[in-house]
């Protein structure tokens, strides 16, 4: 197997809008360089002074320079069939593929990154960047922050790894298969600006239609995930549609499910067939009996004309959290169906229930405690504020409840959120009642340990 290692000068850090400067590649086969390349290359544009302090390259020495497509040639040729190693792969992959990109050609070759690759076969380094690891493995750069002198060290740090483990080596190629399978018009570099925050994605088709819409506390790591999705039939499906992705930062996870809620509910994308009111299927319901009892029973939503206390999103967590509120309010395990019996319950065979289960508690004591409960899960307030966390350090995200039902959300600067509330209610965005949104406060409170609250 051979292997080309590569490292390039930029004209900045953003493969999106800089160009290359500098390229060098190093082509190794059986851990010994058998070919080199190293050139500067006109970008077609002014160098800025920073990365001129850095790099030592300026408009005058790239000026006669090839141009990238003059070297495109060359740089197809000289990797042909081989494995693209770079100090911190993705940037520079993500700048060559650019590069090509403007030329209309899809550059796609199996990539390895030295950074990954140190991290894994030599472990404890304090520092894992170009300088600091080939300092402490005692190589020489010569020409620190040129191409030519990064990559030459980058292949004497390869070379040292793949003497230590060469199966690991081998192990850890990105064969970047899985982009041959995507959509031709979507453009994979938009991955990486997509931030690894708490927000909303849209994925979109071809012909412009929302195929999908999805939240995550990591939005690019939630995205990668579904165009590398082969497990599932309609993953599989979905990903080769995908040509265009937008998002939204929310700031919160909470934000993120009340907006990815409401955009489902607008769109209806074809692949989100689980829908919103299927988010939370079971509910906790109350209901007296005809000794005066107050029961308490898991169900389904759906099947349900009343309105639950509390929503789950799945049985097992409904049992935990009952089972946790029975023996914290002294409750029974008979009046809460957690134990069916005819008889007794197992809570009063050992003295943790008083006896509701056979008529020995009066109603009206253990309904006070049900009620308790009840009470706890109620909101709070009829009228309040939840302050999350927002987009950036300067502001906050708000959460409006009046009524007891949700009213809608913003960004408020975290200044002005210090005043009074009519300095700044009329920046929410209202909406219409939203029994969904309601379900997903109550969750977020039930499992909020220590939740903001602005009382109105």
């Amino acid at each position: 197997m051979q292997y080309v290692i590569i490292d390039i000068e930029t004209t900045g850090g953003n493969p999106k809008n800089s160009k290359i400067t500098e390229i060098a590649m190093y082509k190794v086969e059986n851990n010994q360089v058998i070919d080199e390349f190293v050139t500067l290359v006109n970008p077609e544009t002014s160098i800025p002074y920073f990365i001129v302090r850095l790099t030592g390259i300026n408009d005058q020495m790239v000026r006669n320079a090839p141009t990238f497509p003059e070297v495109a040639k060359k740089i197809i040729e000289f990797t042909e069939g081989c494995v693209f190693v770079a100090h911190n792969v993705g940037f520079d992959y993500s700048m060559v593929r650019a590069e090509f990109k403007s030329l209309g050609y899809a550059y796609a070759r199996p990539t390895l990154c030295t950074v990954k690759l140190g991290r894994v076969i030599i472990p404890g380094h304090k520092s894992y960047s170009l300088g600091n690891i080939a300092k402490d493995l005692g190589i020489y750069i010569d020409g620190r922050h040129r191409a030519g002198g990064d990559a030459f060290a980058t292949v004497q740090l390869f070379q040292h790894l793949y003497i230590q483990r060469s199966d690991i080596v081998e192990r850890m190629i990105s064969k970047n298969e899985h982009s041959k399978e995507l959509h031709p018009l979507f453009d994979q570099e938009t991955i990486q600006e997509i931030p690894s925050k708490a927000g909303v994605y849209i994925l979109y088709n071809e012909f412009n239609q929302i195929i999908y819409i999805g939240k995550s506390k990591h939005i690019r790591k939630r995205v990668i995930q579904h165009l590398a999705n082969t497990k599932t039939k309609k993953g599989a499906k979905m990903r080769t549609e995908i040509t265009r992705i937008e998002y939204e930062l929310t700031g919160s996870e909470i934000v993120a499910l009340l907006r990815e809620s409401q955009l489902i509910k607008t769109h209806s994308p074809i692949y989100n067939r689980r829908l919103r009111k299927n988010l939370f299927p079971l509910g906790l319901f109350s209901k007296v009996d005809e000794n005066g009892y107050i029961q308490l029973e898991i169900g389904n939503i759906a099947k349900s004309a009343d309105l639950p206390l509390t929503v789950f999103t799945s049985l097992p967590e409904a049992k935990k959290y009952l089972q946790s509120k029975v023996k914290q309010h002294n409750l029974c395990q008979k009046l809460t169906q957690l134990y069916p019996t005819q008889n007794e319950c197992f809570g009063h065979q050992i003295n943790e229930c008083k006896g509701a289960c056979i008529g020995k508690e009066h109603p009206e004591f253990y309904n006070n405690r049900v009620n308790e409960l009840i009470n706890y899960l109620s909101f709070e307030h009829q009228n309040f504020v939840i302050v999350e966390q927002g987009r950036t350090k300067n502001e906050k995200a708000v959460i409006l409840i009046e009524n007891e039902m949700y009213r809608g959300h913003s960004f408020i600067a975290t200044a002005l959120l210090e005043k009074p509330f009519h300095y700044w209610e009329d920046k929410i965005d209202l909406q219409k009642e939203d029994k969904d949104a309601k379900q997903i406060i109550q969750s977020y409170l039930r499992n909020c340990k220590t939740p903001r609250i602005i009382q109105l």
